[in-house]
């Protein structure tokens, strides 16, 4: 039965796909909770990492729902509920951090009182890095992406009900103060939970490396996604080879982004020569790590810039969903890269467990059930939206 003229019907998922995403999520937590009760201090970044890759792509989807609204772009209105639906985790962000928050003294050196108190420079920062104040910012600023993520999606939603503009209008408003608060809260969230990790280390570029990261992640998790239900017959006919294109495109630009500010942020600190900041570099390029390094230089960035360059590419719908799948692969392993050196300054062979394999399962898990939730309850597409029409007919 069509939701309204544009000739949406609405669709189910099989029900295999939500209990697919409920398996992964028990197997990934079992084995995960049995890693941690005989090793705590190594299941915690392996679960620190995980637990970043599921903030990147929930934070980065709502993100791009107010980019949307934002700018009032019309070929990404079909697409902005899908979005919506990935950024459904952020609310239990807040109830997934609590065993972190349980376990800040295996990850922190600064955490450790005696340490501090024989380092004079970790007691010029023990203002800002303290536990309490650390605990504080962290259920605030997910409150905050909590709420903004609330009132944006209730509109969407109740859009699709009562058809009225005004609520358009209302995110547009959000939308705009939320996209300044992301990026402050991003950054201070990648300060506390991943600078913070090797304490007397900074970047200025840092938190803005981290933003472009979620904001790849969550693209790649879209286009991963909207093509596999193209190919099903899942989403709304009218969507054409043009729409995949200019999706393509705005996933180039931001591996563009990422490259531009990786390169930056490396080439500033080379540079300057400071020890102070070089040392976490070299710390990336021994024990095995260079590997991992050069790695991510051609996977993150020379992949998918290569892939996604010609038009042809674009338009083609299973590279687009291979290089969704590899851009997504590629955050994981960026992600890994910037936490996993830290923890206790081990090589790669001894960095790398079957926990980051549990912990990866159980956040991919959670997307999954969490989308097939919101699939189930809600429009793949918001059928009163005032610019849907002018999406679904739009052409290069």
């Amino acid at each position: 039965m069509a939701n309204n003229d544009s000739g949406y019907i609405k669709k189910v998922l099989p029900s295999k796909i939500g209990k697919i995403g409920l398996i992964l999520f028990i197997i990934g937590a079992v084995t995960g909770l049995y890693g941690y009760i005989f090793d705590p201090s190594r299941a915690v970044f392996s679960y620190l990492t995980s637990f970043w890759f599921l903030l990147s792509i929930a934070v980065g989807s709502l993100l791009l729902v107010a980019i949307e609204y934002a700018a009032s772009a019309t070929w990404s209105t079909p697409f902005r509920r899908m979005s919506e639906f990935l950024a459904s985790s952020i609310p239990l962000l807040i109830i997934l951090v609590i065993p972190l928050l349980l376990s800040i003294q295996y990850l922190f050196v600064w955490s450790h009182t005696d340490v501090v108190a024989n380092d004079h420079m970790l007691q010029a920062k023990s203002v800002f890095l303290n536990t309490p104040f650390f605990s504080v910012r962290v259920i605030v600023i997910l409150l905050i992406w909590s709420l903004f993520y609330y009132l944006i999606i209730r509109n969407s939603r109740q859009q699709d009900n009562s058809g009225d503009q005004a609520l358009t209008k209302n995110n547009i408003k959000l939308s705009i103060i939320f996209i300044p608060l992301f990026a402050i809260s991003l950054t201070l969230q990648s300060i506390d939970w991943i600078m913070s990790l090797e304490t007397k280390w900074f970047s200025t570029m840092f938190g803005v490396y981290l933003f472009a990261g979620a904001t790849c992640s969550a693209l790649a998790a879209l286009a991963f996604i909207s093509v596999l239900l193209k190919e099903k017959g899942y989403f709304h006919p009218k969507i054409t080879k043009d729409h995949f294109y200019s999706l393509g495109t705005l996933m180039f630009v931001f591996i563009c982004f990422w490259g531009y500010i990786a390169f930056s942020q490396y080439m500033l600190i080379w540079y300057g020569n400071l020890p102070e900041e070089t040392f976490w570099f070299m710390q990336r390029w021994e024990g095995g790590w260079k590997f991992v390094s050069l790695f991510i230089i051609f996977g993150h960035f020379i992949v998918p810039f290569a892939t996604l360059l010609s038009h042809p590419s674009k338009t083609n719908l299973k590279k687009l969903k291979f290089i969704s799948i590899w851009i997504l692969a590629m955050h994981f392993i960026d992600l890994y890269w910037l936490i996993m050196p830290s923890m206790h300054g081990n090589g790669l062979h001894y960095s790398f467990s079957w926990m980051d394999i549990s912990f990866l399962a159980a956040s991919v898990g959670i997307i999954i059930f969490m989308f097939n939730k919101m699939f189930e309850r809600y429009n793949l597409i918001p059928v009163k939206d005032p610019k849907l029409q002018r999406g679904l007919d739009f052409h290069l």
